[in-house]
């Protein structure tokens, strides 16, 4: 393998928590599995880049397709307030890295693709939610940029078990491995 990072995507108390404005069921059972691969992470020195979103209160920045749910919501992910902080489980650590933005994919107008090649990075680790939106289009992506992209099936989740399969064996199908979080965890061991 090549170098690798960890990317966590968009595990924010308002996707996480029960009863948060864009809850994913099932996220929090995701933040254990990507608590195990954020240690062995951490463990081995690995680069771990947690990506978040921010929008603006006035939902200027907020998706077409999400505007309509971000108003009658009352709003969500706004810069400094406590539902777009990352969840205490999975809290970054000095000398990790926040990647902030406002659509799916975690390379769309960020500075991830730079901050990647500068760390040399050519395989990333992606874990967080939701399988279908922000991780599949950061795959794809990832793969449009030639870095290989592991996804962690435990690691990764979606609003329900068959969409959270469908979109893992999409991927599988153009080539992009899945692992799990146990062999994740078992391959960076071996190779210390």
């Amino acid at each position: 393998m090549k170098k690798t990072a960890l990317l966590i995507i968009d595990m924010q108390n308002d996707f996480c928590l029960p009863e948060a404005p864009f809850e994913v069921k099932g996220a929090l059972p995701v933040a254990l599995q990507i608590k195990k691969a954020l240690d062995a992470s951490r463990s081995c020195g690995l680069p771990v880049i947690h990506v978040i979103r921010h929008y603006r209160a006035d939902g200027i920045d907020v998706e077409v397709t999400r505007y309509k749910a971000f108003v009658e919501k009352g709003g969500a992910f706004l810069e400094g307030t406590k539902g777009a902080e990352i969840i205490d489980e999975l809290k970054p650590v000095k000398g990790e890295y926040i990647v902030v933005k406002q659509r799916w994919s975690a390379f769309f107008q960020t500075e991830l693709d730079l901050l990647l090649r500068r760390l040399n990075v050519g395989q990333i680790a992606v874990t967080g939610v939701q399988t279908p939106n922000c991780i599949r289009g950061t795959v794809w992506d990832a793969n449009s940029l030639d870095y290989e992209a592991v996804v962690l099936t435990d690691g990764t989740g979606a609003m329900s078990p068959e969409v959270h399969q469908a979109n893992l064996f999409d991927m599988q199908n153009i080539g992009i491995q899945l692992m799990t979080t146990g062999e994740f965890t078992a391959y960076l061991y071996s190779q210390l």
